[in-house]
């Protein structure tokens, strides 16, 4: 290398004849003050001293910060070798799972059959909304709510062909509350419960499943369509956890699209009752009356005034999970103090 000493600009070179083997490739590092080089053995044991001749270089000089003597080195192994042993006995005692891998396989093939479920429902209703969305065009209550033109033709008849995929994937869905509950997955129970129960299998199997001057109404369409596309990305994400896959793209997407759809999702489910109150309080279904003095009936239709009170506190709930969620996730990593 070229370089200014004592006797001006010169070129400096030198030459060590190690007395065993060493790596043919050193690390090189470059700082304002030195040039470091960092040679490694091919063996490591313990040298009697660095070069093959016997008087040491005039050149060469220790560096007592990093000097080791045998005994030293010694003692250096035997920390590593206590180390290892030691996380070896650690990880005997962890109790090996004979179901592992059929839990795991139970987990993918869950996860995939809801993507694939799921995926046929939004493609079906992508079809037919830009496909076979012909006639006349009005805008409706929910549509003015949410801003969207419906095109009431490919509306009118979502829930009869898309009801029977839907009542399969939501039915399965009842199965994340058993997985929570055995510990299969840590996601924790009441979010759970909250969405699959009191939330979704509410609306699709009592108030739609039941009403059928429900099931030709537009907000069937943005029920359906709003859960579809955030099951697109939740399912897939779980799926590719189960094999220790993370892609970021996806992570993003996961923790980031229910931001505006679960609101959306909540309105919807929440026009849905508001419009089926009239028609049970015409119908009288599933008002009770109890046989006592007073003749007191339970309407179903003050059942659900409350309901929509409990819908919306468990959308804030919910929220408050995702969010805490979402920020685990993509939020800045805390580096580790040593």
């Amino acid at each position: 290398a070229q370089g200014h000493g004592a006797k001006g600009d010169n070129i400096y070179e030198f030459e060590i004849e190690f007395l065993e083997p060493v790596e043919p490739k050193p690390v090189c590092r470059m700082t304002q003050r030195q040039l470091n080089i960092t040679v490694q053995k091919k063996e490591s044991n313990w040298w009697e001293r660095l070069t093959k001749q016997e008087k040491r270089p005039l050149f060469l000089a220790p560096d007592f910060d990093r000097w080791l003597d045998e005994s030293d080195a010694e003692m250096e192994l035997k920390e590593k070798e206590e180390e290892k042993i030691n996380k070896m006995k650690i990880e005997s005692r962890v109790p090996k799972d004979p179901f592992k891998h059929l839990k795991k396989g139970y987990l993918i093939m869950y996860n995939l059959v809801q993507f694939l479920g799921f995926s046929w429902i939004f493609v079906n209703m992508t079809v037919r909304l830009f496909i076979l969305g012909k006639g006349n065009m009005e805008i409706h209550l929910f549509s003015k709510m949410l801003g969207f033109l419906c095109l009431t033709d490919s509306f009118y008849d979502t829930f009869h062909t898309i009801s029977d995929m839907m009542y399969f994937c939501q039915t399965l869905a009842l199965m994340e509350i058993m997985n929570s509950l055995i510990g299969l997955v840590r996601s924790p129970l009441i979010p759970s419960v909250v969405q699959v129960v009191f939330g979704r299998n509410f609306v699709l199997f009592v108030i739609l499943g039941t009403l059928e001057e429900m099931q030709s109404k537009p907000v069937v369409f943005f029920i359906f369509y709003f859960w579809s596309i955030t099951e697109l990305f939740r399912y897939p994400y779980y799926m590719l956890s189960c094999i220790g896959i993370e892609w970021k793209p996806l992570t993003w997407l996961r923790y980031t699209v229910w931001i505006p759809l679960y609101p959306l999702g909540g309105l919807a489910e929440a026009v849905c009752i508001v419009q089926s109150i009239p028609i049970f309080s015409e119908t009288g279904k599933f008002s009770l009356g109890l046989p006592n003095p007073l003749n007191v009936t339970i309407q179903f239709p003050f059942v659900l005034q409350i309901y929509l009170i409990a819908l919306f506190l468990g959308i804030f709930v919910n929220f408050r999970h995702l969010y805490k969620q979402r920020k685990h996730h993509l939020g800045p990593k805390k580096r580790k103090m040593k």
